[in-house]
């Protein structure tokens, strides 16, 4: 029912609903014009403190868990017997174990390299094909290590991290995988020769340690084994040089920050072009900042550089990098070189090579033999432009390469020109080239099939005006045929933030699930992402982390003032960082919308921190243990604002168990609050998954149905709330 603050009578009822006090007494307290507290419901009971739903964040105790399947049975058992469910498994699934996939890959000397899932291959397979059979789109694959056959062997339920090889030698490499897909991995030294894992060789229990070869018999090891050597935020705190045949204990350490810092890494970076290698350091002190270190002498030797600037690479003995904020008369966000001889000097003699416009950001930098490449995003578009340096001059040149949608750089060989390229956009499927730096020769390698029927449909670029004025971009994808008489069942998708873009991205599955059965589909640009470089970031951080909300309604009620959906046609999905979105756009504005996909959510601002990887977070969010900034998160965080007087749209919860990132206590506690104050939800908390909430393709299909099932009853008029 609709609460008018004019009619008292209809604010009671209201409560009667949430709380079930008499109708008797209800109208007597109406009549008397008695203010009926809220700050009990249901029989006189006191609500529920903060605290008192804490013993949600225990994990995995018999309690905490009970509640967790309690939740997963009703909610499963009410969306998989949707009409909708087992299809919309059926085509997840068929997408995503596809065997006509573009098998990405890495290039490593005479080999692509390429991990791969499918039906016969749930957990995957890496597997390498030669370069040139690759490039002529017949690839010669050759099986390297199964994860499902490991997995069935050793009994563990391992999720495939990734790999690094020996650069001399690419027959050893260091093979990461972890237990359920969460952020703590194991390490383990692979020959791909012999086809094993080396007895007596390097290997590591699961943490949220890394470590990176410096030649067969050396590695650098990130150490966040224990309590002790790691940092409040659960990172590494130190870096060893780790010898073969030494125990890890035993080491040396060659590198440590502190408690207080974000992480601690080390890394060997090569200036190919040089033929030379450096061993850097790095005490990350926030997420946006890091001091730089180079090991000069056997020493840490600290780079004379602002702490906000990031890395790029080494390219003809210059260090590249990029700045947050402004230098001198450098504007932020811009590409900036400086000779190393001289930064190891102690001197910064700066070189602009490129500064972007108010509508553009660098997206991404990649270096070859001879070339330097800015993916560049131009209003949300890339174009890619290579720079060459030739003395003391940079000279630039765009690639021809599509501008409409997205390109990635998959893959960039240092020791030649050759590279990986594709493009794809929210209706065109991924192609694949093969590209050559220097000759600039294209040659398309493959190219995958469509997913969706997308004759139909179209995309527009729209922008709504947010409550400051900022013009906010969204892209829409909708039919051609489109009415605007507002019934148009519409799914607006959001991040903003961690300086993330959201760029145009084939929708192979909500293509199929939503778009082919008349959905529109909508991806907001709003601040606190990078689609704009630094500034577009920055203007929603710590104090100003409102704006990225505004923004998101603002997208939410341009699309209800052109017609194109209303609040009863109009759902909303995010995830992480995104899912704090989803929580304060609900419960700021539940009038706008009727459903509400909250994937691995944010949402106890005040306790963030002391979750798992939350205390490294708080240069975006900050510090609520500061009265200052706790005044501003407590106003937005989504736990401490549910209202049991408000009517919510039934919002789906989705997390995961074996979430070592976000903690899945933040979805639990705002499930139990609103179970607390009677207002109906979905809740799907998978027991795998880590911070994808899926730890395999068949997980995947499985939380993709849910999902559209879910979004699809609510939206597309069979059931309006």
């Amino acid at each position: 029912m609709t609460l008018d603050k004019h009619k008292p009578c209809a604010v009671i009822w209201f409560i009667d609903r949430a709380g079930g006090l008499s109708l008797q007494r209800l109208i007597r307290n109406c009549l008397l014009g008695i203010i009926v507290s809220t700050s009990t419901l249901g029989h006189g009971a006191p609500l529920k403190s903060d605290k008192d739903y804490q013993w949600l964040e225990e994990l995995r105790t018999d309690k905490s868990l009970s509640w967790v399947k309690k939740q997963n049975e009703r909610s499963l058992k009410r969306l998989e017997e949707t009409p909708t469910f087992e299809g919309m498994k059926k085509d997840a699934l068929a997408i995503l174990e596809a065997k006509d996939k573009i098998p990405f890959g890495s290039i490593r000397k005479d080999f692509v390299y390429n991990f791969w899932q499918d039906a016969d291959h749930v957990k995957g397979i890496w597997r390498r094909s030669p370069y040139t059979a690759y490039r002529d789109g017949k690839p010669q694959w050759d099986t390297l290590l199964d994860i499902d056959a490991l997995a069935k062997s050793s009994g563990k339920n391992y999720v495939f991290g990734g790999v690094e090889c020996l650069r001399v030698d690419q027959n050893r490499c260091l093979v990461t995988l972890s237990e359920g897909g969460s952020d703590a991995s194991f390490v383990r030294e692979y020959n791909i020769e012999k086809r094993a894992f080396v007895e007596g060789g390097y290997e590591l229990p699961a943490s949220k340690s890394s470590t990176g070869w410096v030649n067969k018999d050396e590695v650098l090891f990130n150490n966040a084994l224990t309590p002790a050597t790691q940092t409040d935020s659960g990172y590494p705190i130190e870096v060893r040089l780790w010898k073969r045949g030494q125990k890890v204990e035993e080491s040396q350490v060659v590198f440590k920050g502190e408690k207080s810092d974000v992480s601690v890494s080390g890394w060997v970076s090569r200036d190919e072009n040089e033929d030379k290698e450096y061993i850097f350091y790095s005490r990350s002190l926030s997420f946006y900042t890091s001091e730089l270190y180079v090991s000069k002498d056997n020493k840490a030797f600290k780079l004379p550089l602002p702490i906000d600037v990031e890395m790029k690479g080494l390219h003809k003995g210059q260090f590249l990098f990029s700045n947050r904020k402004a230098l001198g008369k450098i504007p932020a966000g811009s590409l900036v070189a400086v000779e190393f001889a001289e930064l190891l000097k102690g001197n910064t003699p700066y070189q602009l090579v490129f500064t972007p416009n108010e509508r553009q950001a660098l997206d991404g930098v990649g270096i070859s033999k001879d070339y330097l490449y800015v993916n560049l995003l131009d209003n949300v578009r890339s174009r890619v432009v290579r720079w060459e340096l030739k003395g003391k001059t940079w000279s630039e040149k765009d690639l021809p390469l599509e501008t409409t949608g997205s390109v990635s750089l998959n893959s960039i060989d240092d020791e030649s020109n050759r590279m990986l390229v594709s493009y794809e956009d929210f209706l065109t499927p991924s192609s694949l080239f093969a590209f050559d730096g220097g000759t600039l020769e294209k040659k398309l390698i493959m190219a995958l099939p469509a997913r969706f029927k997308s004759d139909g449909l179209t995309i527009a670029q729209e922008f709504a005006t947010s409550s400051d004025g900022e013009k906010i971009p969204y892209f829409i994808i909708s039919p051609k045929t489109m009415k605007k008489d507002h019934s148009n069942p519409t799914l607006l998708y959001g991040y903003g933030g961690f300086e993330v873009a959201l760029n145009p991205s084939y929708l192979a599955v909500a293509g199929k699930l939503w778009l082919e059965k008349g959905g529109v589909y909508v991806l907001a640009n709003i601040r606190g992402g990078g689609e704009f470089g630094p500034r577009w970031h920055q203007a929603a951080l710590l104090e100003n982390r409102q704006k990225a909300f505004d923004d998101f309604a603002a997208v939410a009620k341009d699309l209800i003032a052109k017609g194109i959906t209303n609040p009863a046609h109009l759902g909303i999905q995010g995830g992480s960082n995104g899912g704090l979105l989803m929580g304060a756009s609900f419960t700021q504005h539940p009038e706008l919308y009727n459903a509400v996909v909250c994937q691995v959510p944010l949402l106890d601002m005040l306790r963030y921190h002391k979750l798992l990887a939350g205390a490294s977070w708080m240069a975006e969010y900050g510090n609520p243990d500061d009265p200052k900034m706790k005044k501003v998160i407590e106003k937005y965080s989504p736990f401490q604002n549910l209202d049991p007087k408000k009517t919510y749209p039934e919002v789906f919860f989705v997390t995961s168990t074996a979430d070592d990132r976000v903690h899945p206590s933040h979805a639990r506690k705002m499930a139990a609050r609103m179970e607390e104050y009677k207002k109906p939800f979905f809740y799907y908390e998978n027991i795998e998954g880590g911070h994808s909430a899926s730890a395999d393709l068949q997980q995947r299909a499985k939380r993709s149905a849910l999902e559209f099932s879910y979004l699809w009853m609510k939206l597309n008029g069979a059931n309006k709330s």
